[in-house]
């Protein structure tokens, strides 16, 4: 089998040479004839097209900056689609857009062949390491066809869905760890103005709840079955100690936007009579304006915490 990759830079140049790592005969193009030369001279054919190098192999990765060059390479003059034999699959290992891909899968389909999105995490470290996480969503027999590939490449490599749940599971993640970057520099503005050494109050973070554990794991027992009693820590608790983190936050004169926004939350799910409530139970607002339900079976929940 012969495979080609499209998009050899900080990401797709480690990825590539994983492949050839592997045994993979390989064939590679990009703008870049640096970087083309880079690959080539590790063991990688060179093409200097989109169009021969699709013509020439049965499977495809594509690493691109975003939306745009997606669509570029795939549907532009010389692109992928307009080159392809049927059976070909696709894998996108961009961070792109749910809408496109829909619409180019479907494009795919009609032509016989298939797309996957497959986005990664680890960084150019991690891609160059085979370090990676590796999401994937599309036709799951093309998946299972060719995990062996998209293991040479990430050490942590799963199935989410139909396509583009795999993009929707990265677009999460990396929301999740900028909002939380974006919380830790509030709590931080508030423990360092108020007088604790950082790297103390650091420590100090550590040792607690949410220092001892990965944030989802604080979500196991209560958000994600939706049972919020017994209360293993009472909303009333929670909304005692918000209110005095708060009122701190005002005499240092700390703008503390996000812990203002937490604290409406606490105030209405108070009103709603939560108080006795879990305090995760306040997380249940955002779920109904959202029109979502969450109630995870407990067994399910339990498995996948266990599994490596």
């Amino acid at each position: 089998m012969k495979v080609g990759f499209i998009g050899l830079g900080r990401m797709g140049q480690g990825m590539a040479r994983n492949l050839l790592k592997g045994g993979v005969s390989l064939v590679v193009y990009d703008t870049n004839a640096e970087a083309v030369a880079n690959l080539v001279a590790d063991g990688a054919g060179k093409c200097t097209s989109i169009a021969e190098l699709v013509r020439d192999v049965q499977v495809v990765f594509t690493s691109l900056p975003g939306p745009a060059q997606v669509e570029s390479v795939v549907c532009g003059p010389g692109g992928i689609l307009e080159n392809m034999q049927p059976g070909l699959v696709l894998f996108d290992m961009s961070t792109s857009s749910l809408t496109l891909y829909r619409r180019l899968e479907e494009a795919f389909r009609a032509k016989g062949a298939y797309m996957l999105d497959a986005p990664v995490s680890g960084g150019p470290p991690g891609a160059a390491a085979g370090d990676l996480a590796i999401w994937v969503s599309g036709d799951r027999a093309a998946f299972d066809r060719h995990e062996k590939l998209l293991r040479m490449m990430g050490d942590k490599t799963s199935f989410v869905g139909a396509i583009g749940t795999a993009t929707v599971a990265k677009l999460a993640q990396n929301l999740s760890a900028f909002m939380i970057w974006q919380t830790m520099a509030e709590v931080f503005s508030m423990g360092v103005k108020a007088g604790v050494e950082p790297l103390e109050l650091w420590e100090a973070l550590r040792l607690g709840s949410v220092g001892r554990q990965s944030p989802l794991m604080l979500l196991v027992n209560q958000f994600m079955p939706g049972k919020y009693e017994p209360a293993a820590f009472a909303l009333n608790l929670a909304y005692k100690d918000m209110k005095l983190a708060m009122d701190l936050g005002r005499e240092l004169g700390i703008p503390m936007r996000l812990a203002s926004l937490t604290m409406d939350e606490m105030t209405e799910a108070m009103a709603r009579g939560w108080g006795d409530k879990d305090a995760r139970s306040m997380l249940k607002l955002q779920l109904e304006r959202a029109g979502v339900e969450i109630a995870v079976d407990p067994q399910r929940m339990k498995d996948a915490v266990n599994r490596k």
